[in-house]
């Protein structure tokens, strides 16, 4: 067995996620693997007790696990003309992407651009939504963590009991096997009855994942209705057939009873969610990973954010694309985060760290790679060496993440996959960090 050598990272703040933040803290890493965190005295005393050598890295800053980007679509990276403007709601939005991305792309390197913009924001994990299949191994290649998610839209039920059940197998079996896969079923609107709901098992046959658009658009929200009967005894064989009998069902209960939701599934956007829709997703252990920047840009509605956080949804961050967003870097959602749920009056002091966690354990929990031999999200022993430095002072514990959800966009000093430094500014490699340090693997 390879014996690798142990890299002591040590910063000013070390926020572990899944225990307290630690003033002056440490994590040592061996190979692709945490060995120890904790306070930097008590892991120094610990390694040399056992006569580890280490190569030290300290860092006047933030450490935290690698971010974790719940929602984006990398193949688009190439398509920032779109956001370059705001629209008036999500059919308008469309109407300005559709002939960009009708153009001549090249997708494989478009995603491969995207992956390599994430990684320099100290993302090391994704959910990655591939529309075209160039841009299928943009994650396995940039080797980060994460999902890759066929999108599956525009199937009628006929055409799909015709031929698409089969296309969609046969596209979701030809991505690269790691670092996963899934299904993303556009959205309740863009797909039929039957393949939402055969989509589901065809996923769970496979132990894969779900990922859908849900609450994005103003027309799948609730309304009041006359019904003297259940909606699933008429037959209809669409949400646009449910709209037109008359139901005011919202697409979030629609989805649940076609059984899409449930914890191997993760929703983007949430935005149009009433009380009732949001407890179903607490109900059936369902993240949403919510992108407000990107919600902003079409012309959208704040998500309900300190609606999420006081009734203690799960709750993850994501990007979405070039095409809606002025980034790749989750921080930039953090901060609009932070603003949004201040001004849906939410004033716990707990906020910034909460973001934070969304923004890492978060997003990991909503892909199921929080657990597990490649577990990542969070700083603990045995955990995947997936890090983040941040160019952000240090102070308090309080101001100091305050500041950091504020304002670490565009602050990722250096990022660390598998125990691989994969992104250093000449800051971090003048405090010793450069990627000569710790190789790692690949």
């Amino acid at each position: 067995m390879t014996a690798y050598p142990v890299t002591l990272y040590s910063a000013e703040l070390v926020l572990p996620i899944t225990a307290p933040p630690i003033l002056d803290g440490a994590i040592a890493v061996r190979g692709e693997r945490i060995l120890h965190v904790g306070e930097r005295v008590w892991v120094e005393e610990s390694l040399r007790e056992r006569g580890v050598p280490v190569t030290h890295v300290h860092w006047p800053g933030v450490l935290t696990p690698g971010l974790v980007n719940a929602h984006t679509h990398l193949q688009y990276t190439g398509m920032g003309e779109v956001s370059q403007r705001t629209y008036n709601g999500f059919e308008d939005w469309a109407k300005g992407f559709n002939p960009v991305y009708a153009r001549e792309h090249d997708w494989a390197a478009d995603a491969a651009h995207g992956a390599a913009l994430m990684i320099a924001a100290g993302v090391t994990a994704a959910a990655d939504v591939v529309t075209d299949p160039e841009a299928a191994h943009a994650l396995h290649d940039a080797g980060l963590s994460g999902i890759a998610y066929w999108e599956v839209i525009d199937w009628t039920n006929e055409d799909w009991r015709d031929h698409g059940r089969a296309q969609v197998e046969a596209a979701l079996d030809s991505l690269p096997r790691r670092p996963g896969t899934g299904l993303s079923p556009h959205a309740p609107y863009s797909l039929e009855i039957v393949p939402l709901l055969e989509i589901p098992d065809i996923v769970r046959e496979r132990g894969s994942r779900i990922h859908i658009h849900l609450g994005e658009s103003g027309i799948e929200q609730e309304f009041e209705h006359e019904a003297s009967e259940p909606w699933q005894t008429k037959g209809v064989g669409s949400l646009a057939e449910l709209r037109q009998a008359g139901f005011g069902t919202s697409a979030t209960d629609y989805v649940d009873h076609l059984g899409v939701l449930g914890p191997d599934c993760h929703i983007a956007h949430g935005v149009y969610m009433s009380e009732r829709d949001r407890a179903i997703l607490r109900a059936r252990g369902t993240t949403v990973a919510l992108c407000p920047r990107s919600n902003a840009v079409i012309g959208l509605d704040a998500p309900p954010v300190a609606a999420y956080l006081r009734e203690g949804s799960p709750i993850a961050v994501g990007t979405d694309s070039l095409s809606s967003s002025p980034s790749l870097d989750p921080m930039g959602d953090v901060a609009e985060l932070m603003r949004i749920a201040r001004s849906q009056g939410y004033s716990h002091e707990d906020l910034a760290e909460r973001l934070l966690r969304a923004a890492t354990l978060g997003g990991a929990h909503a892909m199921g790679i929080d657990e597990g031999p490649a577990r990542t999200g969070y700083l603990a022993v045995g955990a995947q060496a997936d890090l983040a430095f941040f160019d952000v002072p240090v102070s308090d514990v309080t101001s100091t993440l305050t500041a950091l959800a504020e304002g670490g966009e565009g602050r990722a000093a250096a990022t660390v996959i598998r125990g691989r430094v994969r992104h250093a500014t000449d800051a971090f490699v003048a405090a010793g960090g450069d990627g000569s340090l710790h190789p790692g693997r690949h």
